[in-house]
């Protein structure tokens, strides 16, 4: 599957598990976005809900407040695609209304039962992520006998859904959910079996950025390990990398790209 970039994080949140990546004050937020834009970001990902392991849930009214005004602004002032990563359909909606080309839905469309019909009216790209449960429960359903092909499994059965509800096949992105309902082991084992889930037939996004199984104590402890486990991604076939750090990411993709 063709590689086709570097996806920027911004949190519109007080609490992400990445402190860095908190960009809840809207300068700093665009001021974020626009150092991204200039490392060579492909895509911005603007997300107003944390949904780290034990996260609580934020009404659409406050997820709207934080996510809008930075939408409106950025889409005056960027040249690159803007992403919503968002669970709600209502937010979905007012996010690409205010210039969101891509809907990142970590639920894969199971959160809200419009969000699916939604992303058929849009007729905008959408991100399927594997996931159990939601942010209080999901590490009680860690329980796999073969991650790689349970997840397979499990996107596929999101696919069907999506495609009955009128999504085409080639709005849709799919996402393993590293860190979401997945042990140590789980995540690790994922990523030796990345490539079973490239022969899907849809592109392929990976968040691990500076997540908790790459080791360290903190996340700031968790750079290099996020750049070497995104360039075993990129060899087994992953087309997007969702990261906290651009630079790094879109420099590590170009090196990457000599051995795909």
């Amino acid at each position: 599957m063709k590689i086709f970039g570097i996806m920027g994080i911004i949190n519109c949140t007080p609490d992400s598990f990445y402190a860095q990546s908190q960009s809840h004050h809207l300068e700093k937020a665009i001021a974020r976005a626009l150092q991204m834009e200039k490392e060579g970001a492909a895509f911005i990902d603007v997300g107003g809900e944390s949904t780290r392991p034990g996260a609580t849930l934020v009404s659409e009214e406050e997820e709207l407040e934080r996510v809008l005004p930075l939408m409106i602004a950025l889409k005056k002032i960027l040249r690159i695609p803007l992403s919503i990563d968002t669970r709600k359909a209502k937010v979905a909606h007012e996010a690409v209304l205010k210039g969101a080309s891509l809907i990142n839905d970590v639920s894969g469309l199971s959160y809200d039962s419009s969000m699916a019909s939604l992303v058929t009216k849009l007729g905008v790209k959408v991100i399927i992520m594997h996931a159990r449960g939601n942010p209080e429960t999901m590490d009680a359903l860690a329980s796999y006998d073969d991650v790689a092909r349970e997840v397979a499994s499990e996107l596929l059965k999101k696919v069907s859904l999506a495609l009955k509800a009128g999504i085409t096949k080639e709005q849709i992105i799919l996402d393993p959910g590293f860190g979401f309902a997945k042990n140590l082991s789980h995540n690790w084992e994922l990523l030796s079996h990345l490539d079973e889930l490239c022969k899907l037939g849809f592109p392929l996004l990976v968040g691990l950025s500076r997540k908790r199984f790459l080791g360290g104590a903190t996340p700031e402890e968790r750079l290099i390990p996020s750049l070497l486990a995104a360039f075993v991604a990129l060899q087994k076939g992953a087309s997007l990398i969702r990261t906290h750090d651009v630079a790094p990411s879109v420099a590590l993709l170009d090196f990457s790209r000599h051995f795909v």
